[in-house]
Protein backbone atom coordinates (compact mmCIF):
# COMPACT_ATOMS: atom_id res chain seq x y z
CA UNK A 1 0.00 0.00 0.00
CA UNK A 2 1.45 3.36 -0.71
CA UNK A 3 0.61 6.74 1.43
CA UNK A 4 0.44 9.83 0.22
CA UNK A 5 2.66 12.75 1.82
CA UNK A 6 -0.81 14.48 3.20
CA UNK A 7 -2.18 11.21 4.59
CA UNK A 8 1.26 10.42 6.39
CA UNK A 9 1.15 13.94 7.78
CA UNK A 10 -2.25 13.99 8.98
CA UNK A 11 -1.59 10.45 10.65
CA UNK A 12 1.74 12.21 12.42
CA UNK A 13 -0.54 14.84 13.77
CA UNK A 14 -3.30 13.76 15.35
CA UNK A 15 -0.34 11.08 17.01
CA UNK A 16 1.30 13.85 17.88
CA UNK A 17 -1.93 15.94 19.28
CA UNK A 18 -3.33 12.75 21.27
CA UNK A 19 0.53 12.75 22.96
CA UNK A 20 -0.14 16.22 23.59
CA UNK A 21 -3.44 15.48 25.17
CA UNK A 22 -1.75 12.83 27.59
CA UNK A 23 1.36 14.85 28.47
CA UNK A 24 -1.13 17.36 29.61
CA UNK A 25 -3.50 15.09 31.73
CA UNK A 26 -0.55 13.55 33.13
CA UNK A 27 1.84 16.79 34.18
CA UNK A 28 1.88 17.62 37.73
CA UNK A 29 -0.76 19.10 39.36
CA UNK A 30 -1.77 21.05 42.68
CA UNK A 31 -2.56 18.60 45.34
CA UNK A 32 -2.87 15.99 42.45
CA UNK A 33 -6.37 17.08 41.95
CA UNK A 34 -6.82 16.51 37.90
CA UNK A 35 -9.06 19.58 37.02
CA UNK A 36 -6.98 19.47 33.28
CA UNK A 37 -9.33 19.21 30.16
CA UNK A 38 -8.21 18.30 26.82
CA UNK A 39 -9.96 18.19 22.98
CA UNK A 40 -8.48 17.90 19.28
CA UNK A 41 -9.97 20.09 16.71
CA UNK A 42 -10.10 19.37 13.20
CA UNK A 43 -11.67 19.85 9.68
CA UNK A 44 -14.64 21.94 10.03
CA UNK A 45 -13.97 22.85 13.37
CA UNK A 46 -11.06 24.81 12.62
CA UNK A 47 -13.21 26.98 10.29
CA UNK A 48 -15.44 27.49 13.74
CA UNK A 49 -12.92 28.41 15.76
CA UNK A 50 -11.13 30.81 12.69
CA UNK A 51 -14.33 32.47 12.46
CA UNK A 52 -14.90 32.99 16.16
CA UNK A 53 -11.95 34.51 16.37
CA UNK A 54 -12.50 36.66 13.81
CA UNK A 55 -15.41 37.69 15.52
CA UNK A 56 -13.84 38.25 18.89
CA UNK A 57 -11.34 40.29 16.62
CA UNK A 58 -13.94 43.06 15.92
CA UNK A 59 -15.78 42.99 19.55
CA UNK A 60 -12.58 42.67 21.57
CA UNK A 61 -10.52 45.39 19.49
CA UNK A 62 -7.50 42.44 19.36
CA UNK A 63 -6.10 42.97 15.44
CA UNK A 64 -3.79 40.12 16.47
CA UNK A 65 -7.01 37.52 16.47
CA UNK A 66 -7.26 38.01 12.88
CA UNK A 67 -3.42 37.19 12.07
CA UNK A 68 -4.33 33.99 14.63
CA UNK A 69 -7.40 33.07 12.57
CA UNK A 70 -5.35 32.47 9.38
CA UNK A 71 -3.15 30.43 11.34
CA UNK A 72 -6.19 28.13 12.50
CA UNK A 73 -7.13 27.37 8.79
CA UNK A 74 -3.45 26.38 7.94
CA UNK A 75 -3.28 23.93 10.86
CA UNK A 76 -3.70 20.55 10.96
CA UNK A 77 -5.22 20.19 14.32
CA UNK A 78 -5.60 22.36 17.31
CA UNK A 79 -5.05 21.25 20.41
CA UNK A 80 -7.29 22.89 23.42
CA UNK A 81 -6.25 22.52 27.27
CA UNK A 82 -8.06 24.00 29.52
CA UNK A 83 -8.02 23.48 33.44
CA UNK A 84 -11.49 23.69 35.87
CA UNK A 85 -11.90 26.48 38.22
CA UNK A 86 -12.12 25.10 41.81
CA UNK A 87 -10.91 25.82 44.93
CA UNK A 88 -7.89 23.13 46.31
CA UNK A 89 -9.41 23.61 49.63
CA UNK A 90 -6.48 24.55 51.40
CA UNK A 91 -8.23 27.17 53.59
CA UNK A 92 -6.70 30.11 55.48
CA UNK A 93 -3.29 28.92 54.93
CA UNK A 94 -2.75 29.94 51.29
CA UNK A 95 -4.43 33.36 50.19
CA UNK A 96 -2.98 32.90 46.70
CA UNK A 97 -6.34 33.89 45.27
CA UNK A 98 -6.46 37.16 46.86
CA UNK A 99 -9.33 35.89 49.17
CA UNK A 100 -9.13 35.29 53.06
CA UNK A 101 -9.71 31.54 52.11
CA UNK A 102 -11.45 28.90 49.42
CA UNK A 103 -14.90 29.79 51.14
CA UNK A 104 -14.73 33.29 50.19
CA UNK A 105 -13.10 32.90 46.86
CA UNK A 106 -16.14 30.61 46.23
CA UNK A 107 -18.81 33.41 47.38
CA UNK A 108 -16.92 35.88 45.37
CA UNK A 109 -16.35 33.67 42.17
CA UNK A 110 -12.48 34.24 42.53
CA UNK A 111 -10.73 32.30 40.53
CA UNK A 112 -8.26 29.69 42.52
CA UNK A 113 -4.80 30.42 41.63
CA UNK A 114 -3.44 26.87 41.61
CA UNK A 115 -5.90 26.61 38.17
CA UNK A 116 -3.58 28.71 36.01
CA UNK A 117 -0.43 27.31 37.53
CA UNK A 118 -1.25 23.63 37.00
CA UNK A 119 -2.65 25.17 33.14
CA UNK A 120 0.72 26.62 32.90
CA UNK A 121 2.34 22.87 33.70
CA UNK A 122 0.18 21.17 31.52
CA UNK A 123 0.67 23.54 28.21
CA UNK A 124 4.41 23.44 28.56
CA UNK A 125 4.04 19.63 29.20
CA UNK A 126 2.07 19.70 25.52
CA UNK A 127 3.97 21.70 23.77
CA UNK A 128 7.34 19.70 24.41
CA UNK A 129 5.70 16.54 22.92
CA UNK A 130 5.28 19.02 19.95
CA UNK A 131 8.66 20.40 19.97
CA UNK A 132 10.14 16.63 20.00
CA UNK A 133 8.10 15.24 17.29
CA UNK A 134 9.41 18.21 15.73
CA UNK A 135 5.58 19.46 14.93
CA UNK A 136 5.13 22.79 14.89
CA UNK A 137 3.33 24.67 17.33
CA UNK A 138 1.95 28.41 18.85
CA UNK A 139 -0.02 28.67 22.02
CA UNK A 140 -3.06 30.96 21.45
CA UNK A 141 -4.54 33.20 23.65
CA UNK A 142 -7.33 33.87 20.89
CA UNK A 143 -7.43 30.12 20.22
CA UNK A 144 -8.82 29.73 23.77
CA UNK A 145 -10.67 32.78 24.25
CA UNK A 146 -12.43 31.64 20.58
CA UNK A 147 -12.99 28.42 22.53
CA UNK A 148 -14.34 29.53 25.18
CA UNK A 149 -16.80 31.74 23.51
CA UNK A 150 -18.03 28.26 21.56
Amino acid sequence: MRYDSDEMERQAILATAARMCAAARTAPKTKGDDLIETAVLTGDELETLAVTMEQLSGELGYKFFLRDANNIRQSGAVVLIGVKNAPRGLGDGCSYCGYQNCAACTEAHGVCAYGPIDLGIAVGAATSIAADARVDNRVMFSAGRAALSL
